[in-house]
Formats: C-alpha cells, structure tokens, sequence
C-alpha cells in the first residue's frame, strides 16, 4: 500500500475529531475511527441526535488535520 503524505499525521489522530481535505476541494469534519482497508474511516454528526459512519477512499484524500485548541477559553454568553 501506498502511504500517502497524510498517513502518518493521522495515525496519531484516531479517535480524535479532525478536518478531512479531499481531493475534490470539498471537506468534511468528523471524528476520525479508523485508517483501515485502504479507508478513512469517520463519524460524522447529521442532526439532532444522528451520527453516521462514513468511508472515505484514501485516494480520496488530500489531507487530514486535528481541531485546534480554542483560541477563547470558556463559553461566550
């Protein structure tokens, strides 16, 4: 299997929410389950209470990166 330039920055990123780049300019967000089968393997929110699992080819992929830190601590009210 090919390892592309991502591969390793995100082995790291398991089970951790990140930002997912794919190779055709759009994103997704998620919390990143599994690099397994030659798959990303994400959670991702839809509404309300639902979660869906999703895969992504890795040769859809550009690139992945975790959520950083708030810049603002605490909750805005």
């Amino acid at each position: 299997m090919l390892q592309m330039a991502w591969y390793s920055k995100a082995l790291g990123l398991v089970g951790q929410p990140v930002g997912v780049s794919l190779t055709n300019g759009q994103g997704v967000t998620g919390v990143l389950c599994s690099l397994t089968g030659g798959s990303v393997v994400l959670q991702e929110y839809l509404y309300q209470s639902q979660f869906a699992t999703k895969q992504y080819p890795f040769n859809t992929i550009r690139d992945i990166n975790g959520f950083p830190g708030c810049a603002v601590p605490g909750p805005l009210f």
